[in-house]
């Protein structure tokens, strides 16, 4: 095979699979973009604020408890010789308040004539003789389902009335979730939980699938360099393609999420007053970002330490691994004298301990451990299993693809850097010997 077709079917080759990279970055980009909305906007529709912690609904299911009971609700011998108890008490209090006002004195002839009458036709002892019958006789009625029926109503409604006057009364974050709710075109949570999960599950996939696809292009870029490592032709067309793929993978480290940190109780519930009240998948806390989102958020304070931090990080993190690979690019195809240049040579083969990516991955993953046990620690303390409370919570706390893929950029840079050294100091041997 001659050089010229060599180098033009590595060319080809080279180019297709920084084509198929570019295709994965976006698609990582994309799904990742969409998974992360779905999961920040079920994060809020099923927080605690609007679960377990709402007044809103604590106060419904209490009510309809109640209610329920009010429906069920039956006398048992005791509660009725109770009910019959006090009805006698009320009437016999009545009788007293009626006899007090009788033994008043009386002014006027007929005043005198009607209390004379009272007393003679209505005799108080046969009076309170039969009240033991009449407060048997009103519990009786009320006990007939009509009555029961009518009595059950007026105090359902009262308590319903008590309940509208029990809410939170907080406009804003009413208008939220039903824009939330709208957005995803559900009429309740339940029908967004049974909806998003999915969702989420599939743009996850896809992320995964995109995500291998880029590492995978990183080994076929790795396996020609090592199987063309004599064949000098090809060494810069494929570096700059290299390079290329490079900046394609780093697009991704850095939009794409790394870690994402999820809490939440997995299970709740109470036993009251004979019926259970259950709340699932409770989001405790919940975050997701990419190293892009944080420079933004840390921006976004406008505190000076915060910015600081956040251009540190663009610096250090996001600049000095873009202009080293920049550079390596001008290096290779530069002359002399733009060899010789020390900022492009400091940035070719010396930013690489300044860049500090590889400190940012490792800070990373040191951070994801800090809180898989910081949160398995202090979720345990959550956990009941009671007659009356069973609770159970769980830790979610993952690293996402927005890491794997840094990684890949970290140890790809690198060797490319490597690479460079090794392909210009034989290059630089031979246009030595040349002009010796």
């Amino acid at each position: 095979m001659s050089r010229i077709l060599q180098q033009s079917f590595v060319i080809l080759f080279a180019g297709a699979l920084l084509l198929l990279a570019g295709w994965s970055s976006y698609s990582v980009f994309k799904y990742s973009s969409e998974a992360a909305e779905f999961k920040k906007d079920y994060s809020e529709l099923n927080s605690i604020t609007h679960g377990i912690m709402s007044v809103n609904i604590w106060r419904d299911h209490l009510t309809a408890m109640v209610l329920n009971r009010i429906d069920e609700f039956e006398f048992t011998e005791a509660q009725e010789d109770t009910l019959v108890q006090q009805v006698e008490n009320i009437l016999t209090a009545g009788i007293d308040k009626g006899a007090d006002i009788l033994d008043q004195k009386q002014k006027g002839l007929k005043a005198k004539l009607q209390k004379f009458a009272v007393k003679t036709l209505v005799p108080e002892d046969k009076i309170r003789a039969l009240v033991p019958m009449f407060a048997q006789t009103i519990v009786n009625e009320i006990q007939k389902p009509e009555n029961k029926e009518a009595l059950k109503f007026v105090i359902k409604s009262k308590l319903q009335e008590y309940s509208d006057l029990t809410y939170d009364n907080s406009g804003i974050e009413t208008k939220k979730i039903k824009a939330l709710l709208d957005k995803y075109k559900v009429e309740d949570l339940a029908g967004f939980n049974e909806k998003i999960p999915d969702k989420i599950t599939h743009l996850e996939a896809e992320t995964y699938f995109h995500t291998y696809i880029l590492i995978g292009i990183i080994g076929v870029f790795l396996l020609l360099w090592w199987l063309l490592r004599n064949q000098k032709t090809v060494h810069t067309p494929l570096f700059i393609i290299s390079v290329l793929v490079s900046l394609v993978v780093l697009f991704s480290g850095l939009t794409a999420p790394m870690i994402e940190i999820d809490a939440r109780f997995q299970h709740i519930n109470f036993s009251l007053i004979g019926e259970s009240i259950t709340f699932n998948d409770q989001v405790i806390f919940f975050q997701s970002k990419s190293i892009l989102d944080v420079i933004g958020i840390l921006f976004a304070t406008e505190k000076l330490d915060s910015y600081l931090v956040g251009v540190l990080i663009l610096a250090f993190s996001i600049i000095f691994p873009v202009a080293k690979l920049l550079a390596t690019q001008v290096y290779l195809a530069g002359n002399d004298k733009t060899r010789q240049n020390r900022i492009i040579k400091f940035f070719a083969f010396k930013s690489g301990k300044w860049s500090m990516a590889d400190v940012y991955v490792i800070a990373i993953f040191m951070a994801y451990i800090g809180f898989q046990g910081i949160l398995d620690n202090q979720l345990a303390l959550v956990n009941r299993d009671t007659d009356s409370l069973v609770s159970i919570s769980t830790n979610r706390t993952s690293l996402q693809p927005g890491f794997i893929i840094f990684i890949a950029f970290v140890l790809f840079s690198l060797i490319l850097s490597t690479i460079l050294k090794r392909i210009t100091s034989k290059k630089d041997k031979i246009i030595s010997n040349i002009n010796n």
